[in-house]
């Protein structure tokens, strides 16, 4: 299976600001709106083909620096006219590899917001204007070897970047091709092939064993298990029988199964999640906006640097220009924080890989980043907490029957019908494994149930409607059950056979088996739990209790969402968990707004973040990542700025007593090794346990 981690990776999340233009090193207008659509200007390869041909010329230059053998003591290699050779080289490793960072810079500079292109325009610039007048006979020692490194070097830390970057964009592709380009259509009896774009909702599709499912569809006949866990994040393959949705770009087990059509191109899940990703690389997050503004801020104080230098050197030493220019040249060129740009983004793009990983699909970065000042989590109870179909949750039966024969009679005259009712019972006996015999002679029973022939008797499953009717007796040890089961709001059925009654079933909103688990990882947290449902209050208690909730919001209707999770924000800050049909207002209306469910349109609009499998539990697996996130966010922006902080008073002479100065190729690998210190911690994120580890921590 691919990996398809990377799909989630926000780019940089910069579309229209200064941050963004740092990375449109080709010179497009970063501020109209390019978003994350067009990445021709920072194709990796651009960057990784001009950092190998500066770093060949860059060996030339150093070898001929008359500077560099000076201070290196060496005698190297000179002969009339060599002195030239390093400017030639750093000319040309200007015009090549520099140009990108000045293109950058003039799209800064013309939307007034100084940023990550103008530092580095400014630090090679400098460079370059000093040494082209040490070369014409300004006395000093000449730069071009550092010029030639601080651009090969910038043009290393913006390769590394840009990989980063693209490794999102890449994964949206690799999302793109899990979709087959064809799909064999059943017309008849025989099958066509045809392109995945023709198909339209009714349509029916043969999916073969293995294949991959070309849309979202419901399966009409035949039974496999199919892999979801590029959407879904579920490692486990799931079960799919006649009735069940299939979502397009699963993979198909060793059964063959006919799709009915019922959703094709934009609208399918797939094309949502890639909505969702593209939707995420465009939001902007605190973290980057402090980043952003850590940029800005670092241009101004690299000017004010430079500018103190000049002057106060400029009064100790007035006899030495030569050492004026270096100081400030080494200014500037260590105000260049490289590892900035890389602080968050490499970050966000981790942290959404990682989620998207384990089914937790960040739309929204704030959302993420808001998730882990959360007080309270409000879960809505249909299709979240429970899965929002009938299952069936007791059985009882008259003396001298077995629970799987009433089951496997009721099964039979239920098994043609499409009522949800007859699907649970038909469920069940399947889950069982009761043998079910067929049926003859099936009629529905308006409002009442259902009859047919099984095994040469009639057999009913019918409703508490027709015990009445017909003045039937019901044994003394069903009538405690009957009550049990209706104070909890289930449905019952009874089975009958003429007139006997020979067992009945009650049916309930089944609990989610994970739903108990998610309560209890929250509650670990510290994070109080909340339930909102439409359902009576009999029904919302009897859920409650199994989960152990105490607060319950019941009978609440869908307009009236919003109004209690304002009035629990009272208290503290609210994630809204929902399924997002009727959520929508609540969603928006909380601090964090979770939808759950890949069955839902995934591009949900008022959630902040979708769970893409129905599991209640990616909850508490998605405050984690918020954690892990935020303090690898902080963790890389103080080591990313900190160092900026001792290395320029280093670089402006601050510590020339203690005979410490800072030589601006030094600086230029200080900023070097920050870049990578600030790259390996952020890739120590993808060692967080999300899974189940995390739950039990």
């Amino acid at each position: 299976m691919t990996d398809h981690s990377h799909m989630h990776h926000d780019h940089q999340g910069h579309g229209s600001h200064d941050h963004g233009s740092h990375h449109h090193g080709g010179g497009h207008d970063a501020h109209a709106g390019h978003g994350g659509g067009d990445h021709s200007h920072h194709d990796p390869a651009i960057f990784r083909r001009k950092f190998w041909i500066s770093l060949a010329l860059t060996i030339p230059t150093l070898v001929f620096s008359e500077g560099l053998q000076d201070i290196l003591g060496l005698s190297g290699p000179r002969f009339p006219g060599s002195q030239f050779i390093p400017a030639v080289f750093g000319l040309a490793i200007f015009v090549y590899g520099g140009l990108v960072f000045l293109r950058g810079a003039v799209t800064e500079l013309r939307a007034k917001q100084p940023g990550m292109m103008t530092l580095i325009s400014l630090a090679i610039v400098v460079a370059f204007g000093y040494s082209a007048a040490v070369t014409l006979g300004l006395p000093g020692m000449d730069f071009w070897w550092e010029l030639a490194t601080l651009i090969t070097i910038m043009l290393l830390g913006h390769w590394i970047e840009m990989s980063a970057v693209m490794g999102a964009q890449n994964a949206l592709g690799e999302l793109a091709k899990l979709l087959p380009d064809e799909a064999d259509v059943l017309h008849g009896d025989h099958v066509m092939t045809m392109p995945v774009s023709s198909l339209s909702v009714g349509d029916l599709v043969l999916v073969r064993p293995g294949a991959a499912v070309p849309v979202d569809g419901e399966v009409v006949e035949g039974q496999s298990e199919v892999d979801e866990s590029l959407l879904t994040g579920e490692s486990a393959a799931v079960a799919k029988s006649v009735g069940s949705t299939v979502i397009g770009g699963a993979v198909n087990g060793a059964g063959a199964l006919t799709v009915r059509v019922t959703r094709t191109g934009g609208d399918t899940a797939l094309a949502g999640i890639m909505k969702l990703v593209a939707d995420a690389q465009s939001s902007k997050s605190t973290a980057q906006l402090l980043a952003d503004r850590a940029a800005a801020l670092l241009f101004y104080v690299a000017l004010g640097s430079a500018i103190v230098t000049v002057l106060v050197w400029a009064l100790l030493v007035p006899d030495d220009p030569a050492f004026v220019l270096e100081r400030v040249v080494s200014v500037l060129v260590i105000a260049c924080p490289h590892a900035l740009g890389l602080a968050i983004p490499l970050v966000s793009q981790i942290s959404t890989a990682l989620g998207a990983k384990n089914g937790i699909l960040v739309k929204n970065r704030l959302a993420l980043e808001e998730a882990r000042t959360i007080d309270v989590v409000l879960f809505d109870k249909t299709g979240t907490l429970t899965t929002g179909s009938q299952g069936v949750a007791a059985v009882a039966v008259a003396d001298g029957r077995t629970e799987e024969e009433v089951l496997a009679l009721a099964a039979s005259v239920e098994a043609s019908s499409e009522h949800p009712i007859a699907r649970a019972i038909v469920a069940e006996a399947a889950e069982r494994g009761v043998p079910v015999a067929k049926a003859t002679g099936f009629a529905a029973l308006a409002g009442r149930g259902a009859q047919a022939t099984v095994d040469g008797r009639e057999v009913l499953v019918v409703s508490q409607r027709v015990i009445t009717e017909r003045g039937l007796v019901l044994p003394v040890s069903f009538v405690q059950s009957a009550r049990d089961l209706a104070g909890s709001g289930a449905t019952i059925v009874y089975v009958l056979s003429g007139d006997e009654v020979l067992g009945m079933i009650g049916l309930a909103d089944t609990v989610r088996p994970e739903s108990l688990e998610a309560v209890r990882d929250l509650t670990a947290r510290g994070v109080r739990v909340a339930m909102l449902t439409g359902d009576s209050h009999e029904v919302a208690t009897w859920v409650a209790r199994q989960l152990g909730i105490e607060e319950v919001f019941a009978q609440v209707l869908p307009g009236e969402k919003a109004d209690v999770v304002r009035r629990l924000q009272q208290s503290g800050r609210v994630a809204m968990v929902g399924d997002g049909i009727n959520d929508a207002p609540a969603l928006a209306q909380a601090d964090v707004g979770i939808a759950i469910g890949a069955g839902t349109d995934v591009a949900i609009e008022s959630a902040g973040i979708v769970l893409a499998s129905s599991d209640p539990r990616g909850v508490a697996s998605m405050l984690a990542l918020s954690k892990a996130t935020w303090r690898k966010e902080v963790q890389n922006l103080f080591w990313a700025t900190g160092y900026n902080a001792i290395g320029i008073p280093l670089a402006a002479g601050a510590a020339y007593g203690a005979g410490i100065l800072l030589p601006p190729a030094l600086a230029a690998v200080f900023m070097s090794v920050s870049t990578i210190v600030v790259a390996l911690n952020a890739q120590l994120l993808r060692l967080t346990r999300l899974g189940s580890a995390a739950r039990r921590e």
